[in-house]
């Protein structure tokens, strides 16, 4: 019996936009404890059909047809007041970014107590020890600790957890699951589905989850359904989707998923770009009335070696010190003690002045690309305040910038536009060339491609190839997705709550690791299927 049944959903979009509908002619059903997972790319509708669900459709969207029928009634068309009434009760939802749908002024406890209030559901004394027990069920650890926590005191799987015990406290028939693991590393990640699936199997609601990660479907998925620009292109089970696809769009998704083979790592017998030695970093945290303070080693005693022209994949969980690394590198994060040298030049002794003058010989690529851009500042400025700073003269850096506009595949006339007007992959190709464009000898991409969907991904991941061979350029390459790295990196360097446990060739380090975190993270890959390319 269906728990949810959508017919002819369509969803109109403010008049002006690209296309006059976000989600056209749309149907399925979902049954009770069963997962459909809804698969496609930025823009194609998934998780705007959830949000008409939920009553969330942003300003100056609307249901233009169809029906949403739960419970017996047509929930698109219910009021304010029985919209209300539903979410959280009988619907619940999980975001992606829990650090923004949390209220960070508010303890955990409090929040999951405020689900309660809102439905009037127990008395005062009572819901805190119902916060306790759902604290628990989401397998949360300390729970009392946890209770009195406020969100940026939880890791970010800690902070999911969190909302995935508020979206349960009413114990709902409907669980919609929006890209809740796309920002986690990889064990974390396994563990929010084990708990999605093993909650399933305990209280037997349905699951709509919204993916774009392949990997992720075939973890828990009973069904699929993939949307392209507002329309269902293929639909059927998990299996009869991922092994025999029969839309032409939905093999392009399957074919630029990251294989899991691993081919072999580039020789590279050249001067090294970057050297770390003995890196430290320590931060102070507590001290306040309730809080105990601590110590934590963020970096400890790491050294390791980039050869020009290779790329070293860094990788590790959150919290495992990688990105502060990359940070401590290019002096965003000042080290307590070691070396970075650049070029022969020990970037972390330099004082401010020094380090303004090397600076341009490192680069960095970040995980938002349109965070990192001004979006009151055209293209073009983005590309040439650095080097017109460094003593570039005007035309030089112009003519630069429109170079390498064409260089990562935008066309030279893009860079009169602003941030807003390119999609998200656009965005990450122009960080990319601004970096280039202060002529580095290495880059440190953080994290560039774990926001963009597949076919997106595939797309950077090859222009950073072709850079790489271009350019002669050597780059530290920083994320939480393996897959990935055994495509792009030539050696592999893992970390482990700041200390580096394990580095060498990826094929030696992804097909024969020795350390038991190494083991542990490549078991915690959706999918699995980890080989060797052939030749």
């Amino acid at each position: 019996m269906s728990v949810i049944s959508i017919s002819d959903l369509s969803i109109a979009l403010p008049r002006g936009a690209d296309r006059e509908f976000a989600v056209q002619d749309c149907s399925y059903d979902i049954a009770a404890g069963e997962i459909l997972c809804v698969v496609g790319e930025s823009g194609s509708g998934k998780s705007m059909t959830a949000n008409a669900v939920m009553g969330l459709l942003p300003e100056g969207v609307s249901v233009a047809k169809g029906k949403a029928e739960f419970g017996g009634k047509d929930i698109l068309t219910v009021s304010e007041a029985e919209q209300r009434a539903l979410r959280g009760d009988r619907i619940a939802m999980i975001f992606q970014e829990p650090m923004t749908a949390l209220n960070p002024l508010m303890r955990i406890g409090d929040q999951i107590a405020e689900v309660f209030e809102a439905h009037n559901r127990h008395r005062p004394a009572e819901r805190r020890e119902k916060a306790l027990a759902l604290i628990r069920e989401v397998q949360l650890p300390d729970p009392e600790k946890i209770i009195r926590a406020y969100p940026f005191q939880l890791s970010g799987g800690q902070r999911q957890r969190a909302m995935i015990a508020m979206a349960l406290a009413l114990e709902p028939e409907l669980l919609i699951a929006d890209e809740p693991t796309t920002a986690l590393d990889v064990t974390t990640q396994a563990q929010i589905l084990k708990l999605i699936l093993d909650l399933r199997e305990k209280r037997g609601m349905a699951v709509m989850f919204i993916t774009h990660d392949f990997g992720v479907v075939a973890e828990i998925a009973d069904r699929v359904i993939v949307m392209r620009y507002g329309e269902i292109v293929e639909r059927g089970n998990a299996t009869e989707v991922l092994e025999n696809p029969q839309h032409d769009y939905t093999k392009r998704l399957l074919a630029a998923i990251p294989s899991g083979l691993v081919g072999q790592s580039t020789e590279v017998a050249k001067a090294p770009a970057l050297e770390i030695r003995n890196l430290e970093k320590t931060y102070k945290t507590g001290g306040g009335l309730f809080r105990e303070r601590r110590d934590v080693r963020a970096i400890d005693n790491v050294s390791l070696t980039i050869s020009r022209g290779e790329v070293l994949g860094l990788v590790g969980e959150s919290g495992s010190g990688k990105s502060t690394l990359g940070r401590a590198v290019v002096r965003l994060v000042a080290p307590d003690a070691g070396e970075v040298i650049v070029g022969g030049t020990d970037l972390a002794a330099l004082s401010d002045s020094e380090l303004r003058a090397a600076r341009h010989k490192v680069q960095m690529v970040f995980q938002d690309p349109y965070a990192s851009l001004n979006p009151r500042h055209r293209v073009m400025r983005a590309l040439t305040d650095g080097p017109i700073a460094k003593g570039v003269p005007k035309d030089k850096a112009r003519a630069r910038a429109r170079e390498l506009m064409e260089t990562v595949g935008l066309g030279a006339d893009a860079v009169d536009r602003f941030p807003h007007e390119f999609s998200g992959g656009q965005r990450q190709r122009i960080g990319i060339a601004r970096a280039l464009a202060m002529d580095p000898e290495l880059i440190i991409a953080d994290e560039a491609v774990s926001a963009l969907d597949v076919s997106i991904q595939a797309q950077v991941l090859d222009l950073l190839r072709d850079l790489r061979t271009r350019f002669d350029l050597s780059i530290l390459f920083i994320t939480h997705d393996l897959r990935v790295a055994a495509q792009l990196c030539d050696r592999i360097a893992v970390m482990q709550k700041g200390k580096l446990v394990e580095i060498g060739p990826v094929s030696e380090v992804f097909l024969n690791p020795q350390h038991s975190y190494t083991q542990a993270l490549l078991a915690a890959v959706p999918g699995g299927g980890w080989g060797q390319a052939a030749e």
